[in-house]
């Protein structure tokens, strides 16, 4: 009865977070607005629901999200910079607009030499997600014979970022054996899948989604004293789409300390520059027949591969560890194949997102983490069971359990390895 008391509150605890609507949310943190630029929160979940009696932790695998970087490309620094200091040069500019300019310059001299790369929040938050998990589950990595094997993609961040998670490891056990490796001969599963909305359809729905959206009229007004030229010679919606991401992005930096951009934005600004990204969000790594209906499919590799080394782990007489690091064009895709927390669900309804709960940034701020945690009684127990976290808050999966949170992983290898097999013939 305790134990049932316990999950209880432990589910209406995240049911109530997540009741939230984005509104709601951003109101209380407008970085939240920042879809994948969201800064990695703190755990809403922190107390876990205990294991089935007589099970222990012995296995993790992690797939997780590079920490907090700059932006990637330099036409993030540049576009809304050079925009606003052509016209400076012939006078368009009002009063607000070179504040902003000058805010800009700031922001593209700190940036624009650091592009893609991981900044010092970002390793602090692997750290502390790397500190939790041995905290979480000591039997996994208190003793002396435990093993940790650590996959990257090539990209320097995702490097950066397994090495400090494993620095944390070894600093609170360093009797660990640990292997790491960041190279292409593991691309296969670890590539980072990117899209655009670029099929003629979902291009179509997109771009008129965007148009019942548009907000960019107010916010282009209020930089311009010269009307005619921002009518000639500016692309506001364009203008107003990199002031939003520089916004969102300027929190994963130390110059979220010293400045902002949000308060360039009306509340409902923020709310329908938001609806937009998490339409083209979903269009590219979401289920729909608007974009061909198998956009997740992209990480089976990724998901075959975290069943068949898990699988192998099983076996051994000694707790172990696997982590992977690559980026949220994996991460959200992964998400929706596995269908956590609901997001395998099909929405052919730009419109009907929000309300049914498919949101974006719940899913894969920098740093985020899917993890399955393994449980047995002994190596002899057959009955392994696992529970999912996503963000390291528990989560649920698309399968009937006895023992939820936890699953039994027979039902899931046959489930998930069924399902990928037959999706891809499918294709």
């Amino acid at each position: 009865m305790r134990r049932l008391l316990f999950i209880f509150s432990m589910l209406l605890l995240v049911l109530v977070a997540w009741a939230q609507s984005p509104k709601e949310e951003f109101k209380r943190n407008l970085r939240l607005s920042g879809s994948n630029f969201v800064a990695y929160p703190t755990p809403q979940q922190l107390k876990l629901t205990p294991a089935p009696k007589g099970k222990h932790p012995f296995y993790i695998s992690h797939y997780g999200r590079h920490g907090s970087r700059h932006m990637s490309k330099v036409s993030d620094y540049d576009f809304a910079y050079n925009t606003l200091f052509r016209a400076d040069s012939q006078g368009a500019l009002s009063e607000l607009g070179r504040d902003v300019m000058r805010r800009l310059a700031t922001i593209r001299n700190h940036g624009r030499e650091h592009i893609g790369d991981l900044t010092p929040l970002g390793s602090q938050e692997q750290r502390d997600i790397a500190r939790r998990m041995f905290e979480r589950f000591p039997e996994v990595f208190s003793g002396h014979a435990t093993t940790v094997d650590a996959r990257s993609t090539i990209t320097a961040r995702c490097i950066l970022s397994m090495s400090v998670f494993l620095q944390c490891l070894t600093q609170l056990n360093p009797r660990l054996h640990i292997t790491q490796d960041a190279s292409v001969a593991d691309l296969h599963y670890l590539k980072a899948f990117s899209t655009a909305v670029t099929q003629a359809e979902a291009k179509e729905h997109f771009e008129e989604y965007c148009r019942r959206h548009a907000c960019h009229q107010r916010l282009a007004a209020s930089l311009f004293a010269d009307t005619a030229y921002l009518n000639r010679y500016v692309n506001a919606e364009r203008l107003n789409y990199h002031l939003f991401r520089e916004a969102s992005a300027l929190q994963n930096t130390e110059l979220s300390k010293k400045m902002t951009l949000y308060d360039l934005f009306t509340d409902e600004e923020i709310h329908q520059n938001w609806l937009m990204e998490n339409a083209y969000w979903f269009l590219g790594y979401g289920y729909s027949d608007l974009n061909g209906g198998d956009m997740p499919l992209s990480q089976s590799d990724l998901l075959r591969n975290i069943i068949l080394t898990a699988d192998s782990c099983l076996h051994l007489p000694h707790p172990s560890c696997t982590l992977r690091f690559g980026h949220d064009t994996m991460l959200l895709p992964l998400t929706c194949l596995l269908g956590l927390n609901g997001y395998d669900q099909k929405i052919n309804d730009l419109e009907q997102l929000e309300r049914k709960g498919w949101i974006n940034y719940r899913v894969y701020p920098m740093s985020g983490n899917i993890q399955f945690i393994f449980y047995r009684s002994s190596p002899a127990d057959t009955d392994i069971l696992f529970k999912v976290l996503l963000n390291e808050c528990e989560a649920t999966l698309p399968l009937k359990t006895d023992v939820a949170p936890y699953y039994h992983w027979n039902d899931f290898r046959e489930h998930y390895l069924e399902k990928i097999t037959n999706d891809e013939s499918s294709k």
